[in-house]
């Protein structure tokens, strides 16, 4: 399109008559692809048209707009109006018209987490951030440039009920490995802040074994995390890392996570005051990592360990006994782990008050209730998707040139039915 010194109101008008049928809207597409660099270059002009625009249905106009008016630095006193503008579209537009500019509709989502951070409010960005992905994403098991973002005002906000909410996801597609280890890193720090130690492990791991070039920051503080989440959760941690790690990982991770490892080497001795004086020796390289809230619960998590191991030793033991054994200062603090422990399910038992003894139980699930039936048909059902997405993922890779064309350079030149005694590889 021609546009002359009435550019900016026949552009309007463009979009406004442009914006009904989907073919309508991809003629409008073109149109604003060609004059996307008049837009950019009067967005002062352009801005003040926005009210002439409905955005629920001018959404793909008024996003080529809003994306040309935040491209440049916001000064301070619009900050507030640019994430009012951002929130009311994002919350109005029309999915059909933003998923043809998907790079436009990331990108204000972007500038309103950048705004959000700059105002220090970082909840103001939780909700719209959650229905941007909802609204861009193809389906559920795609990972999109947004999670990471809204995990982080989720996490900065405390809202980590709001953000476990995407982490129940199973994500199958990733377009930038950089997007991949911000949302396992986030997701998994979320995770801690709801007690959810076992996804929190699960992801940490998803980090700490992701292919890698290079080695890279966030890739080490989810190790070091890793680490220490291993201790609270699984109550031992094992350095060995599994055989699909990354040479890079392997080679690298423990050289920036020392201090991590002499603690887990110190946990591992089960000698508490031993474990509390590394704690107090290295406090000020724990606290740097902003650590040390775990740390602390790797400490206390000791005592439950050796809580736990005495179930496998007594039926009955008193309260002063336990604290003895699990060298706990008084008996008073040992009922109060052993609590903690009982109602986090991590054992069962009972408490007589009157002479203080404690009697250890067997595991009272029967597996047999509607809800423990359902929670195994859901989890049967989730394996059986996995199961299946994994054998359309394994088919469509062993089609794949570039995997094909691998395999056969580092394909054996021999074959053992052929020869006998023959090298299992040669390095010619």
């Amino acid at each position: 399109m021609n546009l002359n010194a009435n550019s900016v109101d026949s552009l309007v008008a463009e979009i406004q008559g442009f914006s009904g049928s989907s073919q309508d809207v991809n003629h409008l597409n073109n149109l604003l692809k060609q004059s996307e660099d008049v837009i950019r270059s009067q967005a002062a002009t352009f801005a003040s048209c926005l009210t002439q625009l409905d955005p629920s249905i001018h959404s793909l106009g008024y996003l080529y707009i809003l994306e040309a008016c935040t491209a440049g630095p916001i000064p301070e006193a619009q900050a507030n109006e640019l994430v009012l503008s951002v929130v009311r579209f994002i919350d109005v537009c029309s999915v059909a018209q933003i998923r043809l500019v998907p790079d436009k509709f990331i990108s204000i989502c972007k500038r309103l987490h950048e705004q959000v951070m700059i105002l220090g409010a970082p909840m103001r960005a939780v909700a719209p951030l959650l229905t941007a992905i909802r609204k861009i994403q193809p389906s559920s098991e795609h990972l999109t440039p947004l999670h990471p973002d809204f995990l982080q005002v989720c996490l900065l906000s405390k809202c980590y009920k709001t953000g476990y909410s995407i982490l129940e996801d199973d994500v199958y597609e990733v377009d930038q490995p950089r997007d991949f280890f911000l949302y396992c890193y986030y997701g998994g720090m979320i995770c801690i802040g709801q007690k959810r130690f076992a996804k929190a492990l699960e992801l940490f791991h998803n980090v700490v074994t992701a292919p890698m070039s290079s080695m890279n920051a966030i890739a080490v503080e989810a190790y070091k995390k890793y680490i220490l989440v291993s201790l609270i959760h699984l109550r031992q941690f094992s350095a060995t890392f599994p055989k699909y790690t990354s040479s890079v990982a392997q080679r690298n991770l423990k050289n920036f996570s020392q201090p991590y490892i002499e603690l887990a080497n110190s946990y591992s001795t089960g000698n508490i005051s031993e474990l509390e004086a590394f704690v107090v020796a290295n406090q000020e390289k724990f606290e740097n990592g902003n650590n040390l809230g775990l740390v602390k619960q790797v400490v206390s998590s000791m005592y439950k360990r050796n809580i736990q191991r005495l179930t496998q030793t007594y039926l009955t033991l008193s309260l002063q006994d336990i604290a003895n054994t699990a060298q706990i200062s008084t008996a008073k603090e040992a009922e109060m782990h052993v609590l903690e422990m009982i109602e986090d399910g991590e054992i069962y038992a009972t408490i007589n008050q009157k002479d203080g003894m404690v009697r250890f139980l067997e595991d009272p699930e029967e597996y047999k209730t509607c809800e423990m039936i359902e929670h195994i048909d859901s989890s049967i059902s989730r394996i059986m998707k996995l199961s299946k997405k994994l054998t359309t993922m394994d088919e469509s890779m062993a089609c794949d040139p570039l995997y094909l064309s691998k395999v056969g350079r580092e394909r054996q030149r021999f074959d053992f039915d052929d020869f006998d005694g023959v090298p299992q590889k040669f390095n010619l």
